[in-house]
Formats: C-alpha cells, structure tokens, sequence
C-alpha cells in the first residue's frame, strides 16, 4: 500500500534554505509541504502567529529561521508531540538547553549542516585527530555575505568533535565571508614532512534541503529526544 507523503512544516520559510526545502519537495511523493511560516511573511508564507494553527495539520517541523524563533517552534512542537528538524545555526548555551528540553516531549532533532557527507566528516575529523599525535591542527570555513554567524555552526562542530576527541581545546577557525559561496570547511592536519586536508564543498544548497527532508523522515518515527546526524547515520562509535 502507498504511503501518505510525510507533511512538513517549515520554519524560516522565505530565507535561502526554507525556499530550498520547499524547492525539494515539489513534485515529491515522500513528502508534501503542510506550510510556511517567516518573520516576513509573502506569497504562501504566513507570519509566525500562524505556526500553530499549520502545526495541527504537520506531521513534522523542518526550521531554517533563528535561533530565538527556533526555541519557540520548538517549544509548540513539544507541546504537539510533533517531531522538530533544525538546521539554524548559533544557539546560545542557554537556547540549546531549551531545545534539549523540548527533546523530553518530542523528538528533537539538530544539525548545523544538513549534508550526510559532511557529518560523516564531523567522525573523520575526530578520528584523524585521534590518530594523527603531534600534528597541528586548523579549521577554515567560507560561506557568502549574508551569512550572521561566524565561526560557521558547522566549524564549531568539527572543532569540537576534535577537542573532544584529543582530550584539548578547540583548534583556531579561520572564517571568510566572501560572494555566493554555499559552503567551505576545511581540516587541515600539519605534521613534520607530510600535511592531511579534510575538505567538503557544497555546491548547492539543495544537499541540505535534502538531508533536513532525510533527517525529519527519521525524525518522524523517534522516541522523544535529543538527535543529530550521528544517530541517523549510527557514528558514535567511529572515533573510538
């Protein structure tokens, strides 16, 4: 018997990424846009008032907005029981703990990079620096002109994966903000006589449109919880 496409809401729908996940899922028969909602709200997208009322008839939240508006979708979607997939990026400390909150009533599910490729380059990067002792390490990132935060959520990611790996502190970042770069992150491992680069290069954001739409599919089938990418890609023992 077919399945009935999976119905998402999505959250910052007027911004770069909401408009490629919309993108992503016209002509779909896996999934069916349930709504968009944006701080500017225009043709098919509604204002955040009108997150509630769309919620009711979503099967899951896909957000791309900020990361104060993140929190508040993600506090109505635990108190909906509807499964919450975000890609925002530069969360405080104190809003992380609010989304891990809402992960005790729903499934919450959190990636600042959507690419199953570059999350499986969070584990290499981990893994390399485990193995590779008395080399030098280094982070850099460019993204286009009208990206807000800066280290990337995606350099932060690898940072830490490393420190925590080796046991040490972050390595330095550098970042760039230049044209309409979709995405750069490099590792870079420096060592006497030899030097290893970990890169990945997007070259359009429809490869995170498609892998917000891959983790809300398996998001939509979870327990209540706190989820990454590792989980669905099952990487959390690689950088033992």
């Amino acid at each position: 018997m077919k399945r009935k496409p999976l119905r998402v809401l999505v959250s910052g729908a007027a911004g770069r990424m909401g408009r490629a996940v919309l993108a992503e899922m016209e002509g779909s028969e896996a999934f069916a846009c349930a709504g968009g909602v944006d701080a500017v709200a225009g043709a098919g997208v509604e204002g955040p008032a009108a997150f509630s009322y769309l919620l009711g008839s979503a099967d899951v939240v896909v957000d791309f907005s900020s990361p104060a508006a993140a929190c508040v979708f993600a506090a109505a979607c635990a108190r909906a029981r509807k499964p919450f997939v975000s890609g925002t990026t530069g969360f405080s400390a104190k809003q992380l703990a609010a989304l891990k909150a809402a992960g005790r009533k729903t499934a919450v599910f959190i990636s600042p990079n959507m690419s199953p490729a570059v999350n499986l380059t969070f584990a290499l990067a981990a893994l390399a620096a485990k193995r590779l002792k008395g080399f030098d390490i280094h982070i850099s990132e460019a993204h286009h002109t009208a990206k807000k935060d800066a280290p990337s959520g995606t350099a932060l990611r690898y940072a830490g994966h490393i420190a925590a790996a080796v046991g040490g502190a972050l390595p330095p970042i550098t970042s760039v903000r230049a044209g309409d770069i979709v995405g750069d992150h490099t590792v870079l491992y420096a060592g006497p006589h030899e030097r290893v680069e970990l890169k990945h290069m997007a070259h359009s954001r429809a490869v995170f449109a498609a892998g917000a739409l891959k983790a809300a599919a398996w998001a939509a089938g979870r327990r209540p919880g706190y989820y990454d990418y590792f989980d669905l890609l099952d990487l959390k023992g690689l950088a033992a």
